[in-house]
């Protein structure tokens, strides 16, 4: 930090301009007042923002909201918070204005998912705090989402086998859980051999808390043989695609595996939710339901994940006689 040239008698970050003075940090210009009484009563309240401000406020309220998500929506709204945070770190819950929230957002525009739940985060906060009266209004209700488009890529079959063929054994099985069942990293990571019953691999989803069976097919059933005949694997181990010490494969390190194996391959652009896009396209192709496959009770949400953008075949009428 500079020494002051002039102002000497202000505080730090503090600033005369334009007949008013400002509080400057992190590069922003927040107005405190016209008079230096005031002004330096709206600074003490600034300063004093670690115990009474946004931070502590979100502190307060996160364990209610998170309480009874899924695991994944958890540690998702745990990490825009601290974000959140991290943006409104020196306002107090009264400070906060529509045009606030908006900046944040218009901050995060390259980041559209990110953005969109720092939002609904945001609003969860505020929503806490009027039921009990530590707010008078949620600035957020008025701020609009940022527009997601949705995702299209859909992995072709040779490009499937190139990441294949640079996968190690125990990832090729997951790429395989993954495309066969439709399911998500998550709920695929979690599937235990007491899962597998007679009918098929049962699957209680993470997200939705929805239960099914998806149906043994011959390579479903190969694909599980092959996780059992894994160097290290016993039938006393819980998870089928076990990491060390039998614990259950951290979402991280799979995903970075997933990664490393693609930019081997050269397919750019692919994520390992891709498959589960994969898969319901495909389903969709063969003539069964992709909804059913991947746990979906509304339509709408399966055509998110089918991605066939070729011309479909179709056939009119006929001629009415008469």
């Amino acid at each position: 930090m500079r020494p002051r040239i002039k102002d000497r008698h202000l505080p730090a970050c503090v600033y005369q301009k334009h007949g008013a003075y400002w509080y400057v940090k992190g590069g922003q210009w927040r107005r405190l007042g016209a008079d230096l009484q005031g002004a330096l009563h709206e600074y003490a309240r600034i300063v004093s923002i670690p115990t009474e401000g946004m931070p502590a406020l979100i502190d307060k309220a996160l364990p209610h909201i998170v309480a009874g998500r899924a695991p994944a929506t958890e540690v998702q709204y745990r990490y825009c918070a601290r974000l959140v945070a991290q943006v409104f770190a020196e306002y107090r819950p009264e400070q906060v204005r529509h045009g606030d929230i908006v900046q944040m957002m218009d901050a995060y525009s390259h980041k559209v998912a990110i953005a969109n739940r720092m939002l609904t985060v945001l609003k969860l906060v505020f929503q806490w705090a009027m039921d009990r009266e530590l707010v008078q209004h949620n600035p957020c209700l008025s701020v609009k989402r940022l527009k997601q488009t949705p995702r299209e890529r859909l992995i072709k079959g040779k490009e499937y086998q190139a990441i294949y063929a640079h996968a190690a054994p125990w990832l090729q099985i997951v790429m395989d859980l993954c495309y066969l069942t439709g399911q998500r990293i998550g709920d695929v990571l979690k599937i235990e051999r007491q899962h597998l019953t007679d009918e098929g691999i049962f699957v209680q989803q993470q997200k939705t808390g929805k239960r099914l069976v998806v149906g043994w097919t011959p390579d479903l059933q190969a694909v599980i043989e092959r996780a059992k005949a894994l160097p290290g694997s016993v039938a006393a181990m819980r998870y089928v695609i076990a990491g060390r010490a039998g614990r259950m494969r951290l979402h991280s390190n799979v995903w970075r595996a997933f990664k490393t194996a693609a930019e081997k391959a050269g397919v750019a652009d692919v994520t390992l939710h891709d498959l589960r896009a994969m898969a319901g396209t495909e389903t969709d192709r063969q003539g069964n339901d992709p909804s059913a496959l991947l746990g979906h009770t509304d339509r709408r949400t399966t055509q998110i994940y089918l991605r066939d953008k070729t011309a479909k075949v179709v056939t009119g009428p006929s001629k009415k006689a008469g």
